[in-house]
């Protein structure tokens, strides 16, 4: 691993990555809303507390706070991007390996279906070179993650994006192979550089 093809690649900062942006909450529009915003934001709400309404709102909250929202690309990205590059000390958002509009879900997450229904996660890996010798240990360092992470009923698929690497068609043969990925995962080299790639994953 000291062989380093790419001895100087591009590194994006932590400001040039892409986060979900968090909402604002609305500023109260007067001095005795201001003191109401206050007083609801130190009142408990416990559910045992006989005086606590769930379908109570202040309007500062969505009315279906409590429901549970899909899994977006947003998320499929974050954590993915924070992989360590098995040549350089370096996360894969930060070398734009992973790159947020090469992430797609499929049904998308904006589509009402079944919690439990199959859907598709595909993730386009773009190496920092065409020749990179690591490409396979790149894409099966992205699926090992997802597999680990997300639920029983997404389907994980990693590829080389297109004329990125001169070879990337045999690569996606490697990594689309079950059965090879399974033997490359029972092998102790490779699962240790695996395993050194996921420890930056939290």
């Amino acid at each position: 691993m000291d062989n380093k093809d790419n001895a100087n690649p591009t590194i994006l900062t932590a400001s040039e990555l892409p986060t979900r942006q968090i909402k604002k909450r609305k500023t109260p529009a007067s001095a005795d809303d201001a003191k109401f915003a206050d007083a609801v934001s130190r009142r408990p709400l416990f559910l045992s507390d006989p005086f606590c309404d769930v379908s109570w709102s202040d309007g500062t909250e969505s009315e279906d706070e409590f429901v549970e929202e899909p899994i977006d690309e947003q998320e499929i990205y974050d954590l993915i991007s924070n992989i360590t590059d098995p040549e350089h000390p370096i996360s894969l958002g930060q070398l734009a390996v992973v790159n947020l509009p090469d992430v797609e879900i499929t049904p998308p997450p904006s589509t009402p279906c079944d919690p439990n229904a199959l859907r598709r996660v595909l993730v386009k890996v773009t190496p920092t070179i065409t020749h990179c010798s690591l490409a396979t240990v790149l894409g099966l360092g992205v699926r090992v993650r997802l597999e680990q992470a997300l639920p029983p009923n997404y389907r994980v698929d990693v590829v080389i994006k297109e004329g990125s690497h001169s070879q990337d068609d045999q690569v996606n043969k490697q990594l689309a192979d079950k059965e090879r990925v399974a033997a490359a995962l029972e092998n102790d080299t490779l699962k240790g550089v695996l395993d050194k790639m996921l420890e930056t994953c939290v």
